[in-house]
């Protein structure tokens, strides 16, 4: 007689990998409907009126439409978020621009992390287990610290950050807070980049040329890669004192 114990287990494995293939579906259908081409500063030059009206005119639902937005393109890894980052500081501002940015950042990466433990689990970390060592020992070590310290500076790619920790047994709470914080410095240097478009773009529109990036290098774009940099820089001194030995 058959064992009927293995006839479930074809359908336990697509339920598993079902978020997986849900986030698979979305990411094609957004390339499909040409979302990338709203992702520019050209698209922002020619519709930022329109948008600042609509943000003026919605105070409640345009910053909730574009939290959920952002949420939903991390949850994607639709790669948006720079862009989508300066879009925030441009219509609301680099404090709340970049509160709404960290915010939908991290519900997003939360929802891909619980999508990608649930459907791969440890399966996909004993496979890739050379490529991921360095990954793999971090998380072991301190993985509160060390997910803060691949947040800070992009050591790693920003889409394998955000599913990597799921196959090593990160627990969501300390993914959520470790990225939360961690993104906090890039999210509002953007936002701030963002926030100082306005006068590059009015230029812009002016003169009927197109946004080239010569015309993005303006005292608060200095400033806002000034820290980035200075981000960048944070997780070589970590290492630094934690190399340092105890007196």
């Amino acid at each position: 007689m058959a064992d009927r114990s293995e006839a479930p287990v074809p359908n336990r494995l697509l339920r598993r990998l079902l978020p997986l293939l849900v986030i698979l579906a979305g990411l094609a259908a957004g390339y499909a409907l040409g979302l990338d081409r709203y992702l520019s500063l050209d698209y922002l030059a020619d519709s930022r009126n329109a948008l600042r009206a609509y943000v003026a005119g919605h105070p409640i639902l345009a910053p909730g439409g574009f939290a959920l937005l952002y949420a939903l393109a991390v949850a994607f890894s639709f790669p948006a978020a720079s862009v989508l980052t300066l879009f925030a500081g441009f219509l609301f501002g680099w404090l709340l621009g970049g509160m709404l940015v960290a915010v939908a950042a991290t519900a997003g990466a939360s929802a891909l992390f619980i999508a990608a433990r649930g459907a791969l689990g440890g399966i996909l970390a004993r496979r890739l287990g050379g490529r991921l060592s360095r990954m793999a020992k971090g998380f072991e070590d301190n993985a509160f610290s060390y997910l803060l310290v691949l947040r800070l500076a992009p050591i790693f790619p920003f889409w394998i950050v955000n599913i990597a920790p799921a196959f090593f047994n990160v627990p969501l709470r300390t993914y959520a807070v470790a990225t939360f914080l961690g993104i906090l410095p890039a999210t509002f240097a953007y936002a701030y980049l963002g926030h100082g478009l306005d006068s590059v773009l009015t230029v812009a529109a002016e003169t009927g040329r197109e946004v080239r990036l010569a015309d993005l290098v303006t005292p608060q774009i200095t400033l806002a890669f000034a820290v980035l940099a200075a981000v960048a820089a944070i997780p070589l001194l970590i290492r630094k004192l934690r190399r340092t030995p105890d007196a």
